[in-house]
């Protein structure tokens, strides 16, 4: 069981007030709030240990280096990598997915070649495979959902054929928190000789993590959504796949040898982390994996769950509301109250100190899918308590009866 007032100590942020209202937050699959254990250890590199890595002889660099390595080493046990050199430091999950697509698919797909991906998918996911289809000529397909919205390891067989080469697709989807069976999946996947890549970014800081038990060739997590800093992710990838993959950016600490004619390359991850990694973030994203094992996925899923079922139950409750999941895995609940635009909701909700994500969450295709312009999203995490659920309730029935006096 979480010691919610030892939690909610960690994070200072919380005991800040929004328009003269105590803050709810409720975006944390947007950004997580950061605990002051992730900030203390980045303070150490910032304060005490700044220098570059992997660069300077003297003792300074050499800590400097030991610290970041040290965050590979940490991230690698949090995924259950085989190895660190299957660790890829990124500049986010954006950054990791077009690493795979560029430096994997634009280099290894051509016409007839098939991708598959789903309408779930986040921009960062459908983007670099949309371009990849583009650049190469391949072909790229659909998975047809279920009547719920959901990915499901049928539906993958239904469209998956012996010109099929990539599955793109994610783990738990930011807009409807469904979580996909990525291990049938993965599955499937090996049996046509084709490549997974997961996006990894809403379940990272909800499910425990393990590449080799999942089976799948690459997987991509962000700092900033997990209790760590903007700015930085990690990309896992076979590293039989990683080493024979062209760098995606070139420069500073990737290269082995640089010759006017031609230049060789260091190997995974190195070639992949060219100039001045994003030091402090990794070490950031080290200090919030291991806060949240501390924590316990256990833990964390009974009292994040606990606070979805009350939610959708509250909201449920209300006249004019949808809700677009109700069956979410997740502490993900995205909806709309009937005949008011979300944005202008969201202004209601800003007023009483709430803040919850309005908009197409880049996820159009999925809006489309689901006939909205755009939704609602409420997302609740370790920190959130049960008065934050009725503080958005609250807000709610204030916005009906605000905007039913207009309309």
């Amino acid at each position: 069981m979480l010691d919610l007032t030892k939690i909610r100590k960690d994070f200072k942020i919380l005991t800040e007030t929004m328009n003269n209202k105590p803050l709810v937050y409720l975006d944390s699959a947007a950004t997580a709030l950061k605990p002051t254990a992730v900030l203390e250890a980045m303070d150490v590199y910032n304060m005490k240990k700044t220098a570059n890595v992997h660069r300077g002889v003297y003792q300074l660099g050499a800590e400097a280096t030991d610290l970041y390595e040290g965050a590979r080493a940490t991230v690698a046990k949090f995924m259950n990598a085989a190895s660190e050199r299957e660790i890829v430091f990124t500049r986010g999950v954006t950054e990791a997915l077009n690493l795979v697509a560029t430096s994997y698919g634009l280099h290894n797909l051509k016409p007839g070649d098939e991708i598959l991906t789903t309408e779930l998918e986040h921009h960062s996911s459908f983007l670099p495979w949309q371009n990849v289809a583009k650049v190469t000529g391949a072909t790229l397909k659909l998975i047809p959902l279920n009547e719920e919205g959901r990915l499901t390891a049928e539906n993958v067989k239904s469209v998956l054929t012996e010109n099929t080469k990539v599955i793109a697709f994610n783990y738990v989807s930011n807009v409807m928190g469904y979580v996909a069976p990525v291990k049938e999946i993965c599955q499937l996947a090996k049996e046509k000789g084709a490549v997974t890549i997961v996006d990894a970014a809403q379940a990272a800081p909800h499910l425990p993590m393990d590449v080799q038990d999942l089976g799948c060739d690459f997987l991509a997590i962000t700092a900033h959504k997990l209790y760590g800093p903007t700015g930085t992710g990690a990309l896992y990838g076979r590293f039989d796949l990683l080493n024979n993959m062209e760098p995606m950016t070139f420069g500073g600490e990737m290269i082995d040898l640089v010759e006017i004619e031609a230049s060789t390359f260091k190997e995974a991850p190195m070639r992949f982390e060219a100039g001045t990694p994003p030091i402090a973030g990794a070490i950031g994203l080290a200090a919030a994996t291991k806060y949240v094992e501390e924590l316990g996925w256990d833990n964390i899923h009974n009292h994040e769950m606990a606070l979805r079922d009350y939610a959708l139950a509250e909201l449920g409750k209300i006249d004019g509301v949808t809700i677009f999941n109700p069956t979410t895995d997740t502490a993900i609940i995205s909806f709309n109250v009937d005949g008011i635009h979300p944005h202008d909701m969201a202004t209601i909700y800003d007023v009483n100190g709430v803040c919850v994500r309005a908009g197409h969450h880049c996820a159009q295709p999925l809006m489309r899918w689901l006939k909205q312009p755009a939704t609602l999203r409420a997302s609740f995490s370790i920190y959130n308590t049960k008065e934050d659920v009725d503080t958005l309730v609250r807000a709610t029935i204030a916005g009906k009866e605000t905007f039913g006096d207009v309309f």
